[in-house]
């Protein structure tokens, strides 16, 4: 079609359906008007060369703040005289004799900084420059914070933005300013350097021919997602796994185990030692896990709507055919169990009694705090991203894992870099490692819906999210819970996490466990360094707000995986011989062997 055929088209859309005044048009899966096309077809090649973020966005968050701060003079002089006042002590400090060196004597780098946490950082040359470095970084952070007028929002993502440019020239990040580096390129004569672009070398071709980059990952099936199962059901969007039993006698109620879509299911499976399936299996537990299909552009169409009943739904009609007359523990980790407490809520009002327990890992079921991944959560952000997923049917694994990344970009980008380019040292492989690379896709019209609905609109939290047509109330949840929240979540803050006391009417034990994400929920007992705090509030006690629950939650050492055992033992029955086979719904044979083939996918 030529750019005049285009343009000849109807102006109007062809769907004028609104929800109110002003409302913004739904994405619908339709075909576009031709000056829709022209749009979404320029916003498309656009989100190629950004990255997927919205320049229109940005450029309205910088002028937010530019503008505040040109209209106000005297935030400008405070600014000038801050400057002048770092730089009269910068000078002070430089000149101070070496005898009475002091390290870290003005600024000290932030909890969880750690690029300059090495000895050789104390050295009076490479400390000045950290200090440096750090004073401008909390300058500029006082130049972007507390402005009168900006709007909260735009003045984050002023900050995150210049944030992450200044950690573009960090001094840990040259060969001439890294004291590791020199220290490393004096030790091998030089040799740091040739491994790094070996490293580099490789990195490149991995790049070339679609390999993932780095050491060789771990198998699945081979060293990772090894606990021993059946595929029992299959459709076209997930497979249901029933591991075998490795006790004489099991838990009556059977586990069903709900991981994020996002990544592939085995984070709760990896290798035997870090397994929580194995862990739970173990211990007596029947498990089940939904291994989601990875999605492609012939996928567009399916919602989040479409997740609940083909995954979550699907999965306990036949637990129930599998395991008849039992209420099921229900656990949800990450963007599953957010969709799980949907389907929950949604249960309980349709068929009380069917679930026994419902626990969620690093889920969140309010949005207005959900950490950095908010900042660029606006409807002109979603507008583009929709633009960009409509074009190919899918939001892309690199897209996503590249948004995260930035997230924690010394650790997840720039301290790599270092380590395998300039050190020339490779992060030995590992389990958790292997599996953040092995990314999966997400359908447009999911992502859409989990944007607009979840992020931008916290429809569920406010009671405007429909299920079947029909508003989800996450009061209606009234079965005991566990919740686990993780100290340096940047995807899930634990208190966001947290705000599942305020919206539910049921017994909840909330842990608040160390680590992060990912790490914070693989926490085997047999790995040292854990710790948790947990405290348990019944329906009928008054709310305990995230400053005082860090107050009164008793702090442990080891794993919370003992005390959701405990947890779950609790709630259940008298325990029952194991079967010794495993079964189909409705007697047929498994489909296949653990962990099937969707997790195969690319």
């Amino acid at each position: 079609m030529t750019v005049q055929a285009v343009l000849d088209q109807p102006a109007c859309p062809a769907n004028d359906d609104v929800t109110g005044a002003g409302a913004p048009v739904q994405p619908e899966s339709g075909p576009l008007t031709g000056t829709e096309s022209l749009d979404q077809l320029v916003h498309a090649a656009m989100a190629r060369w950004t990255g997927g973020l919205s320049p229109a966005s940005l450029a309205l968050a910088f002028a937010d703040w530019q503008l505040h701060l040109a209209a106000s003079p005297g935030r400008r002089l405070q600014l000038g005289l801050g400057a002048l006042a770092d730089a009269s002590r910068f000078a002070r400090m430089v000149s101070t004799p070496h005898a009475a060196w002091q390290p870290w004597f003005m600024v000290k780098p932030q909890p969880g900084d750690n690029r300059f946490a090495g000895r050789d950082w104390t050295l009076p040359a490479f400390n000045v420059m950290a200090q440096g470095f750090l004073l401008a970084e909390q300058w500029w952070h006082s130049a972007t914070s507390g402005l009168h007028g900006v709007s909260k929002a735009n003045a984050a993502v002023v900050d995150f933005t210049i944030r992450q440019c200044l950690d573009v020239v960090a001094p840990s990040n040259f060969a001439f300013s890294n004291p590791e580096v020199l220290r490393e390129a004096m030790d091998s004569g030089g040799g740091n350097f040739v491994s790094g672009w070996h490293n580099w070398l490789e990195d490149c071709r991995d790049q070339l021919t679609a390999k993932q980059p780095g050491p060789a990952p771990f198998v699945v099936g081979k060293d990772v997602a090894v606990t021993k199962g059946k595929v029992v059901y299959r459709n076209e969007l997930i497979e249901l796994i029933q591991y075998a039993p490795a006790t004489a006698d099991v838990c009556p109620e059977p586990v069903l185990i709900v991981p994020a879509w996002i990544m592939k299911y085995y984070i709760l499976d990896l290798s035997p030692q870090n397994s929580l399936v194995r862990f739970l299996v173990e211990r007596g537990f029947t498990v089940f896990m939904i291994s989601w299909r990875n999605p492609g552009p012939a996928d567009r169409d399916l919602g989040l709507e479409d997740y609940r009943k083909l995954g979550i739904d699907a999965a306990i009609d036949a637990i129930n055919q599998l395991v008849p007359e039992r209420a099921i523990h229900a656990a949800g980790y990450c963007l599953g169990g957010t969709l799980l407490a949907i389907a929950a809520a949604r249960l309980q009002k349709e068929r009380p009694g069917s679930l026994r327990s419902v626990t969620l890992l690093a889920a969140q079921v309010d949005f207005t705090d959900a950490g950095e991944l908010t900042l660029f959560m606006n409807e002109s952000q979603v507008a583009f991203l929709e633009d960009m997923m409509r074009q190919s049917g899918v939001l892309e694994a690199t897209q996503m894992a590249g948004a995260f990344q930035l997230l924690r970009s010394n650790d997840m980008i720039w301290s790599r870099l270092v380590r395998d380019y300039l050190i020339g040292e490779r992060a030995a492989p590992s389990d958790l490692m292997s599996w953040n690379a092995d990314a999966t896709r997400m359908p447009y019209r999911m992502h859409s819906d989990y944007l607009r609905k979840l992020f931008l609109n916290n429809d569920l939290a406010e009671g405007r999210y429909l299920a079947d047509g029909q508003p989800v109330a996450l009061s209606d949840l009234r079965v005991p819970m566990f919740v686990v929240g993780t100290v340096r979540d940047h995807v899930a803050p634990w208190r966001s996490v947290h705000k599942i006391h305020l919206l539910t009417d049921a017994d909840i034990a909330f842990v608040l466990a160390s680590g992060g994400h990912n790490a914070g929920i693989v926490a085997p007992p047999s790995e040292e360094g854990h710790s948790y705090q947990l405290l348990e509030k019944k329906v009928d006690q008054p709310y305990v707000g995230p400053a005082e629950w860090l107050h009164k939650a008793v702090s442990r050492d080891g794993s919370w995986w003992l005390e959701w055992v405990r947890f779950l033992t609790a709630r259940s029955g008298e325990w029952v011989p194991a079967q010794s086979a495993v079964h189909a719904p409705e007697g047929r044979s498994p489909l296949g062997d653990a962990p099937g083939q969707y997790v195969l996918q690319h």
